[in-house]
């Protein structure tokens, strides 16, 4: 397995990866993570050639794909290569970088999406790639790990309406959306507050959020908190926010969120339609104006929140179980394999 980013990082590429080789493993499968953020590519060139795989599987076709094109061709592997929102929402058709992930996926054995829409984004643009593309969903795996002491980070009173923001700080993600409309909130609804938690990961956008937090008593960043706090953190959120512009299907970040009960408002984009159903599960907003409308509602009905919570749990672990992301991966790797003996 190749990632442009795995453990301890976190990030999306990093917790999917983690936790997708966790289950192969448990399943008996012999395999190792090349994680490109801490290894050069002469190195990870050479330990793939010695340790001999029977395939490879890249996360990332932009940022991992070419390295991983280029060692299945030299070893004589299928490749598998699973497409990330960057990748279908972006890459795919930039005039610089398309031409790269085009190639990557053309040279592919098999491609996995995350959701339906994004194999159909795939297929039109390589209808030939659309033929051998898969769906296998993200699931969810939050262990009781370490807790999170948030009172360390920010001393609260006792009644609040906490809203969560896990997020890596670039613009695809828009982590500054939520603090005007909150804000005008925050004046006739004094209970909230906003926590922010996530890397610094495009310097900008994160110079730009702190400017807006920099007047607001009510909102707050506290950085990067390892994935092993995460189940503590959410569990204390009242409700759980995602703002992304495009994802690459279902978010960690969503899914995980619905696993423990929380209340999700989220932007109205396919990759969160594919797990939020508005009104049901949770809460979808297009525009400004609809997001104050549902945070809102959220922030005076403990009720509503705790409906959609229960609704959201219920969904997760009937539709996202870890067995059936493994079960999917599995079998795309044991065709590959049998294909190729």
């Amino acid at each position: 397995m190749l990632t442009p980013f795995g453990p301890p990082a976190v990030r999306g590429n990093a917790v999917t990866v983690s936790r997708v080789a966790r289950g192969l493993t448990g399943r008996g499968i012999e395999l190792k993570v090349w994680d490109l953020s801490a290894n050069r590519t002469a190195s990870i060139e050479s330990e793939v050639e010695a340790y001999g795989p029977t395939l490879i599987h890249a996360f990332h076709a932009h940022r991992v794909g070419p390295l991983a094109l280029r060692l299945a061709q030299r070893v004589e592997v299928p490749l598998v290569v699973t497409l990330t929102g960057t990748d279908a929402n972006h890459d795919l058709s930039d005039a610089e970088r398309g031409p790269v992930v085009k190639r990557v996926l053309e040279g592919a054995s098999c491609v996995t999406v995350f959701h339906r829409s994004v194999g159909d984004r795939v297929a039109a643009a390589l209808p030939h790639v659309g033929a051998r593309t898969v769906v296998v969903p993200q699931s969810v795996n939050l262990p009781e790990a370490d807790p999170f002491d948030l009172s360390k980070q920010w001393r609260l009173p006792p009644r609040v309406v906490l809203f969560v923001f896990p997020v890596g700080l670039r613009a695809v993600k828009d982590p500054v959306f939520p603090v005007a409309p909150l804000g005008r909130l925050a004046k006739t609804i004094p209970e909230i507050r906003l926590l922010y938690v996530g890397p610094v990961i495009e310097p900008p956008v994160a110079e730009a959020l702190h400017q807006a937090l920099s007047t607001t008593a009510w909102a707050r960043h506290v950085g990067e908190v390892p994935h092993a706090q995460m189940r503590s953190l959410l569990s204390q959120a009242d409700v759980v926010l995602n703002c992304s512009v495009s994802e690459g299907g279902m978010a960690n970040s969503v899914l995980e969120a619905l696993s423990l009960g929380r209340a999700v408002l989220a932007s109205d984009i396919e990759g969160n339609r594919s797990i939020v159903t508005d009104g049901a599960t949770g809460f979808l907003y297009h525009d400004e104006a609809k997001f104050e409308l549902r945070a809102a509602q959220l922030a005076r009905d403990e009720a509503l929140r705790q409906r959609l919570g229960r609704a959201g749990a219920a969904l997760v672990a009937e539709r996202f179980p870890p067995a059936r992301e493994i079960d999917g991966y599995q079998d795309v790797y044991r065709d590959l394999t049998a294909a190729h003996a």
